[in-house]
């Protein structure tokens, strides 16, 4: 099991999202620089309209000043639909070439009159943890 770390927290729109990293000691590898990284989001609908997450754009910058970026549709292989006082929490991952980094970004949400807006994803360090002895 891995240790979490400091996330982020934010509120866009009416849309909050709070993010929990966690180190995953299993699925990293020093020798081969690869530090694997958990996130868990928890996205709360706190408007007062129905919501539907459409897509996500992800800023990934490593140690080194690496920055990768991604996009694509939904989140986990879905594109969650959120009433008022609604939430939905998914767990996803990313792979590293140094122990620590940044990710930030945004979901692009739309509401029940097909308007889209962007949803903020405020910045979050992803870092292994270091012992103390």
């Amino acid at each position: 099991m891995g240790r979490t770390m400091a996330g982020s927290e934010t509120s866009t729109h009416g849309i909050r999202v709070r993010v929990m990293p966690e180190f995953c000691p299993e699925r990293s590898d020093a020798a081969a620089q690869r530090w694997f990284f958990l996130y868990t989001i928890t996205i709360t609908n706190e408007g007062g309209e129905t919501v539907q997450l459409r897509s996500r754009h992800w800023v990934i910058t490593d140690g080194e000043g690496r920055v990768e970026e991604v996009r694509g549709a939904g989140v986990v292989g879905a594109q969650p639909i959120l009433g008022p006082g609604e939430s939905f929490q998914y767990t996803s991952g990313c792979p590293l070439r140094t122990p620590f980094g940044t990710m930030h970004g945004s979901y692009r949400m739309s509401a029940g009159d097909e308007r889209e807006f962007d949803v903020e994803i405020a910045p979050f360090a992803l870092s292994e943890p270091y012992g103390i002895n």
